[in-house]
Formats: C-alpha cells, structure tokens, sequence
C-alpha cells in the first residue's frame, strides 16, 4: 500500500507553480472601487482623528495663501516664486470667501489674519475636520461659518446665499473627488460665487512621483485616479483636463502654472520631484479664455525657477508638502503609521509583533501582513503542549508576518523553519523574529521563502534537510481553492515519510483554520490525492465533537477559550497513508 502510494505520487505531474497574488498590477476592483466611493467620508475622518494634533501641510498652504495675498498686507513669510505676472484679481477688498474642503482650517485663518474685515465659508464633508476648524484658538463666528458638506450631493445653497462669494479656494481638494463627480463640485459651487468671482485652485499635477510609485501597484482606480493606502484617493490634473472641467461649467482660466518642487528626504538620501498645478479661474460668461502657449512657457519657467533658484533668490526652506499620511507611500515608498503591534501571552512568554494596522488592511493585496485567528490558537496550543513538536523537525507553511507558531515551536523542536511565498511578510517576519527571539532559539529559527508548488523553492528548503519534517504547520492556508493542491502537494514532498513511529509520533501536518471558500470534502480530497489521510479533527462548540482523543488532549479543561476569538476554527490532523 505505501509504495502504490509513493509511485502514484511520483507519477504525478509536478505541480504547477501557484501565483496567489496578482503577478502584475491589475488596478482596484469593482468591489473596492464602490466600496472607496461609499467609505469615503470614513476615510478622511480616520486621517483627521490620526493627525488631530499635527499641523498638517500648514507650511505649504499658508505660503500659497501669501502668495495670493502678498498684494494687500505686509508679513514676513516668505512668498512663493513669481510664476505668474499678474494678480489683477486681488486689486480690490473682498467681502467673502469659501474655503471649499477646509480640512483643519490651514487655509482659513491665515486668511482671517491677513484680512480683519474678511467673512470666510468653511466646509469639509468629514464632521471631523469641521469639529477642528471650530475647536481651533482663532475660530470666531463672527469671522467663520464652518459646515459639514458634500458637494458632490449636497445644495450648497442651504448653507451659503447665492452668488455672494467674491473668491473661492480649492487647495488639494478637487483631487480627492471621483473625476465624473468633479463636475458636480464645481456646478454647488458656481450656485454661491459671484459675477467675476475667481476661484484659486491647487492640486496634484500629472507626472508627479506619487503618480509614478502608483504605476507600480494595484491602487489605480481609473486613469490618473488612485487610492492611498489610508483610503483616502487623489487624482493627478493635467492642464488640458483641468481647463476642460472648468470651462464646461462656466469657470475660464485667467492663468495657469506649473509647479515643481524637490523635496528630499535626508534619512534615506532621497530627492524627490514634485508636480502640482496652480490656476486661477474666473466666473464670467464674457470671457472666453484658452490656455497659451504664453501660459505654458510660465509653467516651464516655474519648473525651472523651483529646481534651480537664481543666485540672488533667497531659497525656500523647510516646504512642507504632506497633505495626507499616504504621501509618505507616494513618495517614499514606505508608510509611516501603517503598523501596528499586537502584545500576545503564550505559554508565560510576551510576545511583541508588528503587522499591517486594521486601517491599512482594506488595500492590502498580501494576507500574511495580517494576524489570524487560527495562528492565535495553534500557538496557544503549542505553548500548552510542547510535546507536539518536542526534538523534531517542524515546518511552518504560510507563516505571514507574525510567525508566532514558529517562535513557539522554536523552544522546543530540534529544527524549526518558517516560510512564506510573500517576501514583504518574510521581511517583517524577519523583523518581528528578531525583536522577541534571543540565542539559542534566535540562531535555530531559519526562514525561507516556499512558494507552493515551487520547483526551487523547494529544493532549497530539502537542501538543509534531507529527512523531511516531522511537523508541518499551516494555519488559515486553506482559504484559496486555486491554492489546496499546491499545498498539499509541497507538504507531501516536504514531509518525513518514517512511518514507524506510534501514531501521536508519526509524522504529521497539522492545519488549523476556519473554513471559508474551500469545505471539508475538498480538504480531504486534495489530500488524499497526495498520500493523506485524515487522522483526527476538532471544531469549536460542535456539540458532537469527532476529535478521537488526540487533538482533545491539547486542550485543558477551560477550553482555551481566552485564545479562540471565533467559535468557527477547526483543526485537521492528517498523517501519511
């Protein structure tokens, strides 16, 4: 029976390689797409709860806001480049203005402070943001209406009297808005802006480098539209678009810049190119105004008065650009807060491990950048019952970034190795590895990446042992079916085929999970295609539990229920025929 087995096995085609994660950038999905569209107000309330007590891009913001202003009062900020000639549009004392998508109030009260008679408009659709712009020490009713609004649904004209507004401020907001909703924004806003009003608009600008970091990932939603890994989207305007989308609701484009900045980053050596576009727009049926090529040549000229200042020019120091957490993604390549750690007890041992923040799993392409539920049991359960894997040979597939299995499995077995077919979740594993793991265990942990079905993957993990495991551990590996074969195809090629042992002793792969896309018949038939056979399971709460005494005995008389946060895991305990 044994050598039918191993030659029904051999004779097997080899398994083709398992991709389980897109290879190549495929954009957001259809659910996702609606989901970011539905969420979003839940999303900038999560960046404003984060950044409540920061001053966000307030340099930036008020340096622009003094550039549109520099015309009417004395300061000592220093102004922006002068890439555009005129400012007609500032000749003459405005009553009101509308900061549209205030976010904290950054625009807002530099404006309140450069002019004392000025009435300003204030509205975000986060109630958050909004709660800011009112609990900041300037806020004055008198001097400020803040407002909750949407303006891609919402009658602006509930909150503002129409065509009373002398100027309009968009400053990266527009961006944060569906392009076919853009449309929407600009017909509320036209309702409360007066004859010859202007709007002042900055945003991202096509050909930006966050653009670019995106090109490289599945966050695109549309063309120039992406998703942040907050949540949070930002779309990249090339002048054509922009001048387009404001002409067809009546807005002409008086000027219109290009804006580009090199920001670096000291820690890590990097200079960055950043691009946003800069126009002032009228409202105005009798003008009908294109952009020029006059108009082109300033963009250029800003570019090249930004990068490269002219020797009497007093630099610009300390430009602020952040406008949101993702920026740090976009331009760096790296997040700034999208980890948190997860303090675990097992077996008296604390164990500290840092995986993807709840709030940054909605984009997350990678599960194992997550903890699960049957990791947290099957740990329990080792750190309960070393004998599982006392003096042997264990392999953990599926490890992901925690790894906590491993890290227990360590102080006992004889040879311990954690794999994973995500290099992102090995480098945090590695991490986490190091940062709670000491010598002897720290040296006897190896990691190794094991793509299921991996030809050299595999040969690499046979190389440091030719006997094959005695252990092999896989817990919430069961969750794709495209994935059961492979699995259970590299388990069998990894595991120890010495059968001689007693029946707890025997080699053995041990899969806890709860049963999601694939059931139970699939499990059992994929393994027993591969030479297994089911020896023992266990499922929480089932009133007729099967467990044969086995998996039972791992379990005290209080049922471990401190570690089983779902009454749906199972464990399934499967040796060789």
């Amino acid at each position: 029976m044994e050598s039918n087995t191993e030659n029904n096995v051999k004779q097997q085609q080899p398994a083709q390689r398992i991709q389980i994660y897109p290879p190549t950038t495929t954009g957001v999905s259809p659910f996702w797409i609606a989901k970011y569209e539905r969420d979003a107000k839940k999303y900038w309330d999560q960046f404003y709860r984060r950044h409540q007590d920061k001053a966000i891009a307030i340099v930036l913001v008020a340096k622009f806001l003094f550039w549109v202003t520099s015309t009417k009062a004395e300061t000592s900020m220093e102004p922006l480049p002068k890439f555009f000639k005129d400012r007609h549009y500032l000749d003459k004392e405005w009553d009101q203005y509308f900061s549209v998508g205030c976010g904290a109030g950054n625009a807002v009260f530099p404006l309140i402070a450069t002019y004392p008679d000025v009435f300003v408009y204030a509205c975000d659709f986060s109630q958050r943001a909004v709660n800011l712009v009112k609990a900041h020490k300037e806020f004055n009713e008198t001097r400020v209406s803040a407002f909750v609004c949407d303006l891609t649904s919402d009658d602006l004209g509930k909150h503002i009297s129409p065509a009373s507004v002398d100027v309009v401020t968009m400053i990266f907001v527009l961006s944060a808005v569906s392009p076919e909703k853009m449309p929407l924004v600009l017909q509320n806003i036209k309702k409360v802006l007066k004859p010859n009003g202007y709007v002042l608009f900055r945003d991202y600008a096509v050909g930006d480098l966050a653009q670019e970091r995106f090109s490289t990932k599945d966050q695109q939603i549309s063309e120039n539209f992406y998703v942040r890994g907050d949540g949070t989207r930002a779309f990249y305007f090339s002048n054509e678009f922009l001048t387009s989308l404001f002409k067809e609701q009546g807005l002409d484009a008086e000027e219109l810049g290009l804006c580009c900045k090199q920001v670096e980053n000291r820690a890590r050596e990097l200079v960055m190119n950043r691009r946003w576009v800069q126009a002032v727009f009228l409202y105005s049926d009798s003008v009908n105004y294109s952009p020029s090529s006059e108009a082109l040549s300033k963009s250029d000229l800003c570019c090249q008065e930004n990068i490269k200042p002219k020797a009497d020019a007093e630099p610009i120091k300390d430009f602020v650009v952040d406008m949101s957490e993702g920026m740090a993604v976009e331009m760096f390549g790296a997040l700034t807060n999208d980890t948190e750690v997860i303090e675990i007890e097992l077996g008296g041992c604390d164990i500290k491990i840092k995986v993807l923040s709840k709030e940054y799993q909605h984009t997350c392409k990678s599960t194992g950048l997550m903890l699960w539920e049957s990791a947290r049991l099957m740990a329990a359960i080792l750190a309960r019952n070393p004998s599982i894997v006392a003096g042997k040979r264990v392999l953990e597939l599926g490890a992901g970034c925690g790894g906590i299995c491993s890290m227990v499995a360590v102080r006992s077995a004889s040879i311990m190795v954690a794999t994973d077919g995500d290099r992102t979740a090995l480098e945090l594993l590695n991490q986490n590895i190091i940062s709670n793991l000491r010598p002897p265990f720290l040296t006897k942990l190896v990691i190794k990446k094991l793509e299921w079905g991996n030809r050299d993957d595999i040969d690499a993990i046979k190389a440091m042992n030719n006997e094959g495991f005695e252990v092999i551990i896989g817990t919430d590996v069961t969750y794709i079916p495209d994935a059961i074969l492979p699995l259970f195809s590299t388990a069998r090629e990894l595991i120890s085929s010495n059968k001689s042992a007693e029946k707890d002793q025997a080699p053995a792969l041990i899969l806890c999970h709860i049963f999601r896309r694939v059931d139970e018949p699939s499990l059992l038939s994929a393994a027993s295609r591969y030479g297994f056979r089911l020896v023992d399971k266990w499922a929480k709460g089932s009133p007729n539990n099967e467990s044969q005494s086995l998996i039972s005995s791992w379990f005290p008389e209080n049922n471990f229920e401190e570690h089983i946060p779902t009454s749906a895991l199972n464990i399934m305990y499967f040796q060789l025929d």
